[in-house]
């Protein structure tokens, strides 16, 4: 990244070099105010936290899927009614549970047999509570970035209004 400096005049009415400040910037931002340069690493950064955002919000969405879907194998396990091929494929591909953790079987002579339902549904509870856990977390990192988001849109905005303001200053200064 090439670094240059730029004289900017405080004024359009000052001679070069006189009264001016210099503003650093790489090839990117050639061309730009010091006020665009502000405003396009504020829009920047507020595009890249709401791409962010989005993706953290799909990431929510598909564990909130997947919550669903282990509270209703919980409660089949529960009811004896699960069946322990789907359900094991559930547990181990989805839920990503260890299957040494997991019985061999819900039912002994095709009955179901309830310390195996409460080793299942304790290895299934136990995910869900990390998996519940980790929504809260992405619901915080959620309200961060939409917060990061805001601020950029923010100070974007108030460089705006600042600059406006300035030269409706500048401007009544001379009539």
């Amino acid at each position: 990244m090439a670094i240059e400096t730029v004289q900017i005049a405080t004024n359009r009415y000052a001679p070069e070099r006189a009264k001016s400040i210099s503003l650093y910037r790489d090839d990117l931002a050639q061309g730009l105010t010091l006020t665009q340069l502000v405003q396009q690493v504020c829009i920047r950064s507020a595009v890249v936290q709401e791409a962010q955002s989005v993706a953290k919000m799909n990431l929510m969405t598909s564990d909130s899927k997947r919550l669903s879907e282990a509270a209703d194998w919980l409660k089949q396990i529960v009811d004896g009614t699960a069946n322990w091929t789907e359900l094991r494929n559930f547990l181990v591909g989805k839920m990503g549970i260890l299957e040494s953790t997991l019985p061999t079987t819900l039912t002994i002579n095709d009955k179901p047999y309830y310390n195996y339902q409460i080793q299942a549904a304790k290895a299934l509870q136990d995910k869900m509570n990390v998996l519940a856990q980790s929504q809260q977390e992405d619901m915080i990192d959620l309200q961060t970035m939409v917060n990061r988001r805001d601020v950029a849109y923010s100070t974007s905005s108030s460089v705006v209004r600042a600059i406006g303001q300035s030269m409706t200053q500048g401007t009544q200064n001379y009539i």
